[in-house]
């Protein structure tokens, strides 16, 4: 259950078919719906590392979906859509999707669009895939916070590349400039956003007070700067 967990939003089955077979056959995890109703039920229980989003659904407006998952849920959002345009490549990029692929797609470039999205453009990272800071330790291997008691808590994909981002940079500055390029995505309001949500989820998953955290500072103004003492193994 380590492997990224994809959804896909389409209501053209054969699609939803093509997809899966490509991304299980290269080892993801996925979820398919035909229905947003169905799709966003299913965000209440996990939330995946990428969503594949249609834009042309039968129960809602997909750019609208999109602004959704991308200001409340800070998820990872590619469109799939057999819109061409350009007004609507870049009303979906704007609206906070993180990457936009016409219909039809070879199923190849799909698994590799999501593999550069969730590999992002990360600065090199510290050798291994654990990291120690005060009583927590981060095993980004399986996506799990482990307490002191040995308690394991799941992160997804998108929350560990900024909780990685700031442990590898313990007590600096971060801004959002920084993140930006650091995460990807178009910088705006939605990047913004994205990082709040995401960063609070942090918060809450890592115990904070959100009204004064330990941990997880931040400079108004400026970003954002990780207090803890960090080892990695």
């Amino acid at each position: 259950m380590n492997a990224p967990l994809v959804t896909i939003l389409d209501d053209e089955p054969e699609i939803r078919r093509i997809l899966t077979d490509a991304l299980e056959e290269a080892g993801f995890r996925t979820q398919s719906f035909a229905r947003a109703r169905e799709f966003e039920a299913s965000l209440l229980r996990a939330v995946p590392d990428v969503c594949l989003v249609d834009l042309s659904l039968p129960d809602t407006d997909g750019l609208a979906l999109v602004h959704r998952l991308a200001l409340e849920r800070g998820a990872t959002v590619i469109i799939i859509s057999g819109r061409a345009q350009v007004q609507d490549r870049v009303a979906g990029l704007e609206l906070g999707a993180d990457d936009y692929i016409t219909k039809p797609f070879d199923p190849a470039e799909v698994v590799a669009r999501i593999r550069a999205r969730l590999r992002g453009s990360r600065p090199p990272q510290q050798a291994g895939n654990t990291a120690r800071f005060n009583g927590w330790t981060a095993h980004f291997d399986r996506y799990v916070l482990e307490d002191e008691s040995g308690a394991e808590t799941p992160f997804s994909h998108a929350e560990g590349e900024v909780l990685r981002l700031f442990l590898e940079s313990p007590k600096r500055l971060i801004s959002r400039a920084q993140m930006q390029e650091s995460l990807g995505g178009a910088a705006g309001e939605s990047f913004d956003r994205a990082m709040d949500v995401r960063i609070s989820r942090l918060r809450t998953k890592l115990r904070e007070d959100p009204r004064n955290p330990r941990l997880i500072k931040t400079i108004y103004g400026a970003g954002y700067i990780f207090l803890g003492d960090v080892s990695w193994s």
